[in-house]
């Protein structure tokens, strides 16, 4: 395709900054609008993790290194029950060749370390820039923004996240992200009482809530909590609530478990935000004409399949190299969409297992806490591991054609 096409790339968050990077590398202009004063989701989730398959992805556009340098390793999984009880350990996915594993690394970090590339590599980033509207205009398409401006590309990405303008834009039937019974919050902690293995996460199925902790290097606690909650909590509720208000439901949800996160939760200062936890069901359309959509905006995994920022940037690098390929946009985002969805809506179901063991009944919670001993001693097995090289052994050769799975 003609090197001198233009991308449009609604949202600056980790799809958004991966596809304009994406583009760059594959002789494509893009350029970044970005609807807040700084990258959307900055506040949105104290850490996260980047699997070595989106830590793959990034190596093909020569920016994995940026991720290393801002995070740390984290190799496995310890899973407990509320009582005490160790249920078993698992290996967060396997290595890269150069020896790199799955990475922790603070949201804002990692939103630092991305914009600051995507600036250094020249690559026109646009802040303030609300999408509200978009047509197709003589082969081109239109975007327009809340402050009257309009931008002309070839084709429109919709990296905008879960509550995505652009997907409703392609299509105004489709439907929004599905509450899953769980929030989200996080939040760091120096408790020096508490000893943690290095690289390792400690992940509590406690009796009313779900609980993880690992500490970075210099020894801080990096924890996260699930607290259910039958009725979806609205934005008002949401920002209403204090740092201190949060720590109180915690505590009284976490207080049941021999765990250390009361003490952890406890010893927590600053801000803490708590969201709903999303994801999103079949999204039936993904493109129409010149635009699509990538990441959460398409295919948002719950949080629990810890897939989210790889599934995204694996989009980003496919969606390029289709374009690069392609004789024209249309044939280019169908080539994408043959190639990405079946993936990434395995791993949706993958996620959707994991967050509904979360929050059972106290009989499903007992069943669960017998039966899970087994099931890790199985899952940690050479054989096991080895069946699930789908989900962290995908490797995007950026030299080759895209081939869609079999």
């Amino acid at each position: 395709m003609n090197s001198r096409m233009r991308a449009l790339i609604a949202g600056g968050g980790i799809a958004g900054m991966a596809t304009a990077m994406a583009c760059q590398k594959a002789g494509i202009n893009a350029e970044i609008y970005e609807a807040y004063d700084e990258s959307a989701g900055l506040d949105a989730g104290a850490y996260l993790t980047v699997a070595v398959n989106g830590l793959d992805a990034l190596r093909a556009i020569d920016a994995h290194r940026l991720v290393i340098r801002a995070g740390f390793p984290t190799r496995t999984i310890r899973f407990q029950s509320g009582t005490g009880k160790r249920l078993g350990d698992l290996p967060i996915g396997g290595k890269l060749s150069d020896g790199t594993v799955t990475q922790t690394i603070k949201r804002s970090h990692l939103y630092s370390v991305l914009s600051a590339e995507v600036k250094r590599r020249g690559i026109p980033f646009h802040h303030r820039k609300k999408l509200t509207g978009a047509r197709e205009v003589d082969g081109k398409v239109v975007a327009t923004f809340a402050d009257g401006s309009e931008a002309t590309g070839d084709v429109l990405v919709g990296a905008d996240g879960i509550h995505s303008s652009v997907r409703h834009l392609i299509d105004p039937s489709a439907a929004g992200p599905r509450y899953t019974g769980l929030g989200n919050i996080g939040g760091f902690a120096r408790v020096d009482s508490i000893r943690l293995e290095p690289e390792t996460f400690l992940m509590v199925w406690g009796k009313r809530a779900f609980f993880g902790v690992t500490p970075s290097p210099d020894g801080e606690k990096w924890w996260f909590a699930n607290p259910p909650s039958e009725r979806e909590l609205s934005r008002e509720e949401l920002a209403g609530m204090t740092a201190e208000s949060w720590k109180q439901r915690l505590i009284e949800l976490f207080r049941v478990d021999k765990s250390p996160a009361v003490e952890i939760i406890e010893a927590t200062h600053g801000q803490l935000i708590g969201t709903n936890q999303y994801d999103m069901p079949h999204v039936p359309v993904w493109r129409r004409g010149r635009m699509v959509i990538i990441g959460d905006a398409a295919h948002a995994a719950a949080p629990a399949s810890g897939q989210g920022a790889s599934m995204a940037i694996e989009d980003a690098v496919v969606l390029a190299k289709s374009l690069r390929e392609s004789s024209d946009v249309p044939s280019a985002l169908a080539r994408y969409e043959l190639v990405r969805r079946p993936r990434v809506e395995r791993v949706v179901e993958y996620g959707v297992r994991f967050s509904g063991a979360k929050a059972p009944g106290p009989v499903s919670r007992i069943i669960r806490d017998l039966v899970l001993p087994f099931v890790f001693k199985q899952a940690a097995s050479p054989k096991s591991m080895q069946s699930m090289s789908w989900l962290f052994d995908y490797h995007i050769d950026w030299n080759e054609p895209l081939v869609a799975a079999a």
